[in-house]
């Protein structure tokens, strides 16, 4: 039997956390959210010299300091957690900020090792570092790692045997000496007497007292359930605490990094450009739309492939059919569910393969930092991040690889967030179906009124979304500005890149083909009937709540044609058809397997009042994008119930914005 170890990953955004993670797991590997919070869980496991190893990769935040979720998770996780160790991570291109995270760890009596990433861009930056000296001033294992090269990873498990076995904790003296020596001094001391009462067999008074001083609210809060005393500094105190752990960060370096080159002056003059408020923004939209580009160029062949299975694979059915006698019905119901879900789904992760490799180069490549700050203010007023705009651009081509695209989030709430608002943008499917009904309804002048109309319902709904997803995913009380260290650019790794992407790939067509599936089939037997569509479950339940649906301005045609949307929004002009000129049933239609007919558009306008056709146009944008989404969005949240909140979210809204379009539209149609 194997001995059974748990460690965790430790460091800031970017430190090349979940690059090792995942070199380290693989496919062993599970993503979830922690118990009672909005954070993404992820954890694995592997074996080194017949140990298996659980690994937590603690969700990546600039300290332990008690100012998010993130933050509280990896700390709880810290201190409360039978770890055998935890792997602190810095990057290695710039010690100087990302030790930061070591710093703030210092007093915590878990065992640890310092784990230096991206060892290989600080060579292509002249950058020499002394592990053995860096590991004799801090009496922890260090050592350095290339994160996706294995060959490289000797030396970090020998470290994590050694860690292990010898339980050796990170020396904190000299950090605390720098606060006794400050002007803080006085604090400090003040501070260790009522910390002394809250130490325990994790946190020595030392790393408590530094909390204190920072005005850390679960500490100050534990003094106060304890009736230890009020207590209390100000701002001006946090600060002096982080200049001390600056200070021992520079003088725990000393000797130990070597510098001999300079900062290349062209990648300099671009970085100025890159990061100013004007020039930083149209070499980022500009980014934006090639990344946009590549993603669907890189992700054409699995979106052919996709497209192709019902042509490659429905013959083969009928062709088992005909030589096994299986009843057409059933050929039928393969056909529409299990060689529609597969094509979708091929095409799903078509998409991801495509934004996880984009977004992967331009993360890896140092870039995506630069959006985050040149975007930040502007996307802080609705309460996201800069990397925000990413995903929502992405938006515009689909909603599914927008929210895919999402995973460049740091913060898991929001994350969510950036999903909720992503959806409130009409995706390239929708620019092609609405346009066609708009103008047959209206004319190319009037068409291009309700286009204009689409876009400003599209900015008031994004506000309107932020706001009530923001209450509880990002409040406002709890928002702070952008702290962030903008790292070097480097060349790719593409190696690297491409096995991160096939990994994200594999990984989301094992969970979205099930869910597709499933949702397929229900679909199947609500709309399935050998009479025509009034023998379909859905019809009756298309006339059953008809007096509800007529107050959002549609009669049981176009409401049956808006809960195919939330299937497919290509599957709009096909059960239009389907109904109004007989063209197959509305399984087919939403599937693919019957076209829509030629002049659906004529029909429909013939057959549909203006004012219904204005409702039904704005309840079909604004509702649920597709299939696909949902399950993309599950996929990204882990979570089945924020994903039926957008969900639903999405379907009520885009019921209301129909309702008041409709009644305003009567007065005037």
């Amino acid at each position: 039997m194997t001995e059974n170890k748990t460690i965790a990953l430790l460091g800031q955004p970017n430190s090349g956390k979940s690059s090792i993670f995942n070199s380290l797991t693989g496919m062993h590997q599970h993503v979830g959210n922690w118990p009672g919070k909005t954070v993404e869980k992820k954890e694995g496991k592997f074996i080194y010299n017949d140990v298996t190893y659980t690994i937590a990769d603690l969700p990546g935040s600039y300290s332990l300091s008690a100012n998010s979720d993130e933050e509280i998770v990896t700390r709880d996780y810290i201190v409360k957690q039978d770890l055998d160790m935890v792997c602190i991570l810095a990057d290695a291109s710039q010690l100087e900020r990302s030790l930061y995270m070591l710093a703030d760890f210092a007093g915590l009596k878990t065992p640890a090792m310092l784990a230096l990433t991206m060892s290989d861009v600080a060579k292509l930056k002249g950058k020499k570092i002394n592990t053995e000296a860096l590991s004799k001033k801090l009496g922890i294992e260090v050592c350095s790692i290339i994160a996706f090269d294995k060959k490289t990873f000797d030396p970090f498990y020998k470290a994590v045997e050694n860690t292990i076995k010898n339980k050796t904790c990170l020396n904190s003296d000299a950090l605390y000496s720098f606060f006794k020596s400050s002007d803080i001094a006085g604090e400090y001391e003040e501070a260790l007497k009522i910390a002394d009462k809250l130490a325990d067999s994790r946190r020595t008074k030392e790393w408590l007292a530094s909390k204190i001083l920072e005005n850390d609210e679960l500490v100050l809060r534990e003094i106060k359930i304890k009736n230890l005393g009020e207590i209390s500094y100000d701002s001006k105190s946090a600060l002096r605490v982080s200049d001390a752990r600056f200070s021992w960060i520079d003088r725990i370096l000393e000797g130990c990094v070597v510098n001999e080159k300079k900062a290349s002056e062209l990648l300099t003059k671009f970085d100025k450009k890159a990061i100013a408020p004007k020039t930083g923004f149209l070499i980022s939209i500009g980014m934006m739309l090639v990344a946009l580009i590549g993603s669907m160029i890189v992700a054409l062949p699995f979106m052919g492939l996709g497209g192709a299975m019902p042509s490659i694979l429905n013959p083969l059915v009928d062709a088992i059919s005909s030589s096994t006698g299986m009843s057409a019905e059933i050929g039928h119901f393969i056909k529409s569910t299990v060689i529609t879900s597969l094509g979708w789904v091929l095409s799903m992760v078509g998409f991801v393969f495509g934004m996880s490799f984009v977004f992967g180069l331009l993360e890896e490549v140092g870039y995506m930092a630069r959006v985050s700050y040149v975007f930040d203010r502007s996307m802080s007023k609705i309460g996201l991040q800069g990397k925000a705009v990413m995903p929502m651009i992405m938006g515009l081509g689909c909603t599914m690889g927008s929210t895919s695209g999402s995973k460049v989030i740091d913060s898991y709430g929001q994350k969510i967030l950036t999903i909720a608002v992503a959806w409130a943008i009409p995706c390239g499917a929708t620019f092609v179906v609405i346009p066609t009904l708009a103008n047959e309804f209206f004319g190319a002048t009037g068409g291009m009124l309700v286009m204009l109309l689409i876009f400003l319902i599209m900015f008031g709904h994004i506000i309107v979304t932020a706001k009530i997803f923001g209450r509880k995913l990002n409040p406002v009380e709890k928002r702070t500005g952008i702290v962030m260290e903008l790292p070097p650019y480097h060349k790719p790794r593409w190696g690297f890149i491409f096995k991160n992407s096939l990994m994200r790939m594999w990984d989301v067509f094992k969970k979205a083909f099930s869910i597709e599936l499933i949702v397929c089939i229900i679909f199947f037997f609500l709309s399935y009937s050998s009479t025509g569509i009034e023998g379909s479950v859905l019809y009756k339940i298309g006339k059953f709540i008809e007096p509800v649906s007529k107050f959002f301005g549609m009669q049981w045609q176009s409401f049956m044609s808006f809960f195919a949307a939330m299937i497919s929004k290509e599957a709009v002009l096909g059960v239009l058809s389907a109904i109004f000129a007989n063209t197959g049933s509305i399984i087919d239609s939403t599937t693919g397997l019957a076209a829509a007919s030629d002049n659906v558009a004529q029909l429909v306008a013939a057959a549909i009042p203006k004012a219904e056709a204005l409702a039904f146009i704005i309840a079909v944008t604004f509702n649920i994008p597709c299939l696909q989404a949902v399950v993309a969005t599950h996929n990204e949240t882990h979570s089945i119930k924020w994903t039926a909140k957008i969900g639903l979210y999405y379907v009520v809204t885009a019921l209301l914005l129909a309702a008041v379009v409709y009644h305003v539209a009567v007065l005037f149609m």
